[in-house]
């Protein structure tokens, strides 16, 4: 792990994250989808270790019942994903690895909702492809797969 830095697009927003991992994964579930266009590819930063600068620029919205979504209001670049739910998932966030000023050394590791993804979307590499079923098992979050909204 190590000491990464970033910003949106138009650099109204940027940030210095610690201990940010040198692997990262993607996200095909539908919001994800809808929000970044094609996938949400995101590394997983400590939540202690953000350190934001152009805060009155950054807007939120909770779009579910246990996370919400933030981007530039200057330029809309999209800042990252937060689960607000008590748990250990809401002391991370997870930041578009587009948004890391030097990406170097790191290596994707894994996708999910790989039934949801874009058809003609792949990536490439040796690395775990989980469905949603196998998603929403491993976090205990549903015991009706069928029934459970498409969500993130």
């Amino acid at each position: 792990m190590t000491e990464r830095s970033g910003q949106c697009m138009c650099g109204a927003v940027t940030f210095t994250a610690r201990d940010v991992p040198a692997t990262y994964g993607a996200c095909h579930c539908e919001m994800c989808r809808r929000w970044t266009g094609a996938a949400l590819v995101a590394a997983t930063v400590p939540a202690k270790g953000i350190t934001w600068t152009g805060n009155d620029k950054i807007r939120k919205i909770q779009s579910s019942d246990w996370a919400e979504r933030a981007w530039c209001d200057a330029c809309g670049t999209g800042l990252y994903y937060h689960v607000t739910a008590p748990g250990p998932m809401a002391e991370n966030y997870e930041i578009p690895i587009g948004l890391f000023d030097d990406t170097r050394g790191m290596e994707m590791t894994g996708e999910i909702y790989i039934d949801h993804k874009i058809p003609s979307l792949g990536f490439t590499g040796d690395h775990s492809r989980l469905t949603r079923k196998e998603v929403l098992k491993q976090f205990g979050l549903a015991e009706d797969f069928d029934t459970l909204d498409d969500g993130d």
